[in-house]
C-alpha cells in the first residue's frame, strides 16, 4: 500500500505523544481510540489485555515504548489471515460480488489495472446485466485500465451466459486472468444467490473459480458487513476487498471484519484514482494505523 497519513491514526499519535509515563488515563484513552476506530468491544478488550500483559512482563513504564507493542499486537492478528491472491490457474477466474453502491464495478477496473503491473493479460466480463449502467461503467474502466472486456450481446442477457463467454474467450485467447462482475441486487436475496450459484456452475464447466472476492465499503463499517452476510453465507467468498478506506475513521474495521468473517482482506482501495487499489500488507497497515 502507498505510504500516506490516514486520518484514523491521529488518535493513536496523540496518545503516544502525550505524557511520558503510563497511567490509567493512558489505558482509558487507548480504549477510546480503539473503539472509535471501529475495532469493536471484543477485539479492543483482547488487544488491551495482551498489551497490559506485555507491559507488565517487560516492565515498561513509558508511553512511547507501548507504540511498537501495540503495532506488533495488531499486525500479529492481521497476519493470521493469508492475503495472497490465488492466480495460479490459467486463466484464473475471479468473481467479484457485493451489494450495489460499494464500488464493485470501479473496483474491478482498478483491480485489472493493478494486475497489469505484474504483466498479466486481463479480460473482464460484464455479467451484471441487470443494470445497463454497470455494463457501460465497466467498459469505461476497462478502457482506462487498458484491458479487454466481454459485454452482453443484447440487453438483459443471462448473466451466466456472459460469464461463460468471458471464460471461453479467456481460455481460447490465452488470458492470464478473467475478472467477472456480478449483480449486487435482484428482487430477493434468494434470487440473487441462486443467480450467483448459476454463474459459478456455468464457469466451472470450463475451469475452477480461483477467487470470489466480496467488496465492502469501509466507511459503512459493521453496517456494511451486515448487508453482505448473505454473500458470505451463500456465495463461496474467498477474500475481501475494502473500498473507500482513505478518508475513513474506521481503521479497526480492517481487523474486526477479518475476525468476524474468517476471511482474509486481499485488496484495499485508498482513493478514487485508477491506481488507488493495492494488495493488503498487514505490516504496512499496522504501521500506518498506529504511526
Amino acid at each position: 500500500m502507498a505510504e500516506r497519513s490516514w486520518s484514523f491514526s491521529k488518535a493513536f499519535r496523540s496518545i503516544f505523544s502525550g505524557p511520558e509515563l503510563i497511567t490509567e488515563d493512558t489505558w482509558d484513552e487507548l480504549e477510546t481510540a480503539l473503539i472509535t476506530a471501529d475495532f469493536g468491544p471484543d477485539v479492543t478488550e483482547s488487544i488491551l489485555g495482551r498489551l497490559r500483559a506485555d507491559v507488565e512482563r517487560h516492565r515498561v513504564t513509558e508511553v512511547k515504548e507501548m507504540r511498537g507493542m501495540l503495532r506488533d499486537a495488531i499486525e500479529e492478528r492481521l497476519a493470521a489471515y493469508d492475503p495472497t491472491l490465488r492466480l495460479s490457474e490459467r486463466p484464473a477466474v475471479i468473481l467479484v460480488v457485493g451489494v450495489n453502491g460499494v464500488g464493485k464495478t470501479t473496483t474491478i477496473g482498478k483491480f485489472a489495472n493493478y494486475l497489469t503491473a505484474f504483466d498479466k493479460r486481463i479480460l473482464v466480463g460484464a455479467a451484471d446485466t441487470f443494470r445497463a449502467a454497470a455494463v457501460e461503467q465497466l467498459g469505461t474502466w476497462a478502457e482506462r485500465a487498458g484491458v479487454d472486456i466481454v459485454k452482453p450481446q443484447q440487453q438483459g442477457q443471462d448473466p451466466a451466459s456472459v460469464a461463460f463467454q468471458t471464460v471461453e474467450r479467456a481460455r481460447s485467447e490465452g488470458y492470464d486472468v478473467a475478472i467477472i462482475d456480478t449483480a449486487g441486487r435482484l428482487q430477493t436475496k434468494g434470487g440473487l444467490m441462486d443467480e450467483l450459484s448459476k454463474v459459478r456452475r456455468v464457469i466451472e464447466k470450463q475451469v475452477p473459480v480461483a477467487e470470489v472476492l466480496l467488496v465492502l465499503d469501509a466507511t459503512t463499517g459493521q453496517n456494511g458487513l451486515a448487508q453482505a452476510e448473505a454473500f458470505i453465507e451463500h456465495a463461496g467468498v474467498t477474500g475481501l476487498v475494502l473500498t473507500k478506506l482513505d478518508g475513513s475513521a474506521k481503521g479497526g474495521f480492517v481487523l474486526s471484519v477479518q475476525e468476524k468473517t474468517g476471511l482474509p482482506i486481499k485488496l484495499v482501495g485508498q482513493g478514487e484514482g485508477i491506481g488507488d487499489l493495492t494488495g493488503f500488507t498487514p505490516h504496512v497497515f499496522a504501521a500506518q494505523l498506529v504511526g
